[in-house]
């Protein structure tokens, strides 16, 4: 029984602990940190006196990682940052009760072994609970602290980001052994060694992606502007007066950040005018990102809730521009920001709302990704994607297999400009370029602007936060198809199979257990009575 004392440092250790790994994300960016960050937590949980005790200080170390990791939402969110940490810290509950099962007292040399893969496993499925939108997003993914590692970043265009997390949290579980067990030094010593060797396998084995052609990218960063009525128009006219800086150099594309045009084209044909004009000046289409209220119409909102609208609703549009105006291609952002672009349930939690910057009117969802034909280039076909739609594996997957030769990614990270928000998001564009095999374009408002090539190598100079420029790129775009974009999230698959085994193996020892015993086969003896 621990005493109240032990408790409360323990509990408090437990929320420390979690929070440690944040410091392998940028701004901080410690790569090397994460194979060690979950250390001390795990070596709290081998010791928990109890399995409620084990998820309690699961829970607190989750929710502990999560405010650690997006403590940048604070002034958006205030307080409900704590009830979701709180929420989402309970998806580390199964991983701290594996981590006691498998590496907790003396486990011998199978326990250990088991540990090297369920232990991983189970972490995955926290992450991957997470990954759903409602709850957030993939944002945080222990593999995409990586994201400048050039081994990780080949093991990513096998199994994606969730390949890139399993090995990680191994290593973790490797060291936890040789510190913690020391009769299990050659399983644990084993598994990292498995680890080497698998990272050095996909890295002398698994080809490169081949590049086969190059296009001229210029990224318009227009960098803050004041607060105030106008704010928009002067975005407007600071893309602008950087565009025509372009002009005289031979540009493929020019992409400005998310949100840089205020209103719909269609209800402000004098800005589809000065954008068809500035397409003309530098000879290139730009793609542009509208967030504004779609007039009503048509094409105002999907058929089963057109009627239900009194507008068009608020969009997110990616749109290209060439010199006689829009070109027709529009994507409209499908993944919305939870808060930021609508409440969810907003009848329950519409409350938010007086407490930090929450969305005021719920933004409407697009209804499919969209590729894109680049003017001028035959063949070539681009995917977008907005904010942090840049962080769903899936999404760009899709986009590739559906014949993309180029990502971009527009954001803007204004509201949490000199936070470690903006290199968070930027780092997102090499895992998503490893993964895929094609160059990642990920252009802001505010910064920080990067171009990623088809391995996730960095492309030219990032644009800080401080920047106010146009930066052309040369994107080298590549063939082929990496394995991840050939067989998806199979590492998720494997690791679900196996917690799925180690659960029907567990549940039917637990009713062998509690089977009864036989009935004996011969009558009892009697016993004579004199």
């Amino acid at each position: 029984m621990l005493s109240k004392r032990t408790r409360c440092w323990r509990a408090a250790a437990a929320a420390a602990a979690g929070a440690l790994a944040c410091l392998a994300f940028p701004a901080p960016a410690l790569w090397w940190f994460a194979y060690v960050a979950l250390v001390p937590w795990m070596l709290l949980l081998r010791t928990a006196p109890t399995g409620r005790r084990a998820a309690l200080e699961g829970w607190l170390g989750g929710a502990g990682f999560i405010v650690a990791v997006h403590h940048w939402l604070w002034p958006s969110l205030h307080v409900f940052l704590l009830l979701v940490a709180a929420l989402l810290g309970l998806l580390w509950i199964p991983w701290a009760l594996l981590v006691r099962e498998f590496l907790g007292g003396v486990p011998d040399p199978g326990r250990a072994t088991a540990a090297l893969f369920l232990v991983p496993a189970g972490w995955l499925l926290s992450e991957l609970a997470r990954s759903w939108q409602g709850l957030g997003g993939p944002w945080g993914l222990l593999g995409a602290s990586q994201w400048q590692v050039a081994p990780a970043l080949r093991l990513a265009s096998v199994g994606g980001v969730w390949l890139v997390s399993l090995l990680v949290v191994a290593v973790n579980c490797g060291l936890v052994l040789l510190i913690a067990v020391p009769g299990a030094r050659v399983p644990a010593v084993a598994g990292m060694a498995g680890c080497a060797v698998l990272t050095g396998v996909v890295w002398l084995w698994v080809p490169r992606p081949e590049v086969s052609d190059t296009l001229r990218v210029a990224v318009v960063q227009p960098g803050l502007v004041a607060d105030g009525p106008d704010s928009t128009d002067l975005r407007f006219a600071a893309g602008e007066r950087l565009t025509r800086t372009l002009a005289g150099q031979p540009v493929d594309l020019v992409v400005w950040g998310e949100s840089s045009v205020g209103a719909d084209l269609a209800a402000r044909p004098d800005l589809a005018r000065r954008l068809a004009s500035l397409s003309a000046e530098v000879g290139a289409p730009l793609l542009v990102n509208v967030d504004a209220r779609r007039p009503p119409g048509p094409d105002a909102a999907p058929a089963a809730t057109a009627a239900a609208l009194p507008d068009g609703g608020i969009y997110k549009s990616s749109v290209l521009v060439g010199p006689h105006g829009p070109t027709g291609d529009r994507y409209d952002k499908m993944r919305l920001v939870p808060f930021g672009e609508y409440i969810p349930a907003r009848s329950l939690l519409g409350w938010a709302t007086s407490v930090g910057k929450a969305a005021g009117e719920d933004r409407r969802r697009g209804e499919g990704p969209v590729l894109m034909h680049l003017p001028g280039r035959p063949g070539v076909r681009f995917g977008p994607l907005v904010c942090f739609e840049s962080a769903f594996p899936d999404m760009s997957r899709r986009l590739t297999r559906d014949g993309a030769a180029l990502l971009i990614a527009q954001s803007a990270t204004s509201s949490f400009q000199h936070s470690w928000a903006p290199a968070q998001h930027a780092s997102l564009a090499a895992v998503r370029a490893a993964e895929d095999g094609r160059p990642v374009v990920h252009a802001t408002l505010t910064g920080i602007s990067e171009v990623h090539g088809p391995s996730g190598e960095r492309i030219g100079p990032a644009l800080a936060t401080s920047a106010r420029a146009a930066q052309v790129y040369e994107v080298p775009l590549a063939r082929g198809t990496t394995l991840y974009v050939r067989f998806g999230d199979w590492p998720v698959g494997a690791a679900l199979a196996l917690l799925a085994a180690y659960c029907t193996l567990e549940g039917t020892r637990s009713l062998g257990l509690r089977k009864p015993a036989p009935e004996p086969t011969t009558p009892p003896a009697r016993t004579a009575r004199g």
